[in-house]
């Protein structure tokens, strides 16, 4: 099973948590074991697994991600000034597979999914979630 989930997003860079959306999709899946696969189109969004506890670990993030990759210094700034976008995104990574145990996301207590915007704001950004069962 496959369903997309649109974002609008609201800040250059931000992390926003996708976790209730994938949990929708699951449940309406009637998949009860198999593997969940969350990706982010684009070249600049990512998707990351972090800690849900408070919004300090996703400021902690993009306050890291912009330290190590600077903006305005890359070669494809040149075209259209987003290339630590492109970086980031890419450093991060488009998708992460979830396992689907009895129903449920394999994930821990303190685990969602996020959105990773790097190349902000978008008026939508697309989410391919599948559902694979394991028989």
């Amino acid at each position: 099973m496959r369903e997309l989930i649109h974002i609008a997003t609201h800040r250059r860079e931000v992390l926003i948590d996708v976790t209730a959306s994938v949990r929708a999709i699951v449940a309406r899946s009637g998949i009860r074991n198999g593997l969940v696969s969350v990706y982010a189109q684009g070249a600049t969004a990512a998707i990351m697994i972090q800690e849900n506890w408070d919004d300090s670990v996703g400021l902690d993030v993009i306050h890291l991600l912009q330290k190590i990759i600077p903006k305005g210094v890359w070669l494809h700034d040149r075209q259209d000034g987003n290339g630590d976008a492109h970086l980031k995104a890419g450093l991060v990574g488009p998708s992460q597979t979830i396992p689907l145990i009895d129903g449920r996301l394999g994930l821990s207590q303190w685990q969602n999914i996020f959105l990773c915007e790097f190349d902000g704001p978008r008026e939508q950004r697309t989410i391919v979630c599948t559902v694979l069962a394991d028989d």
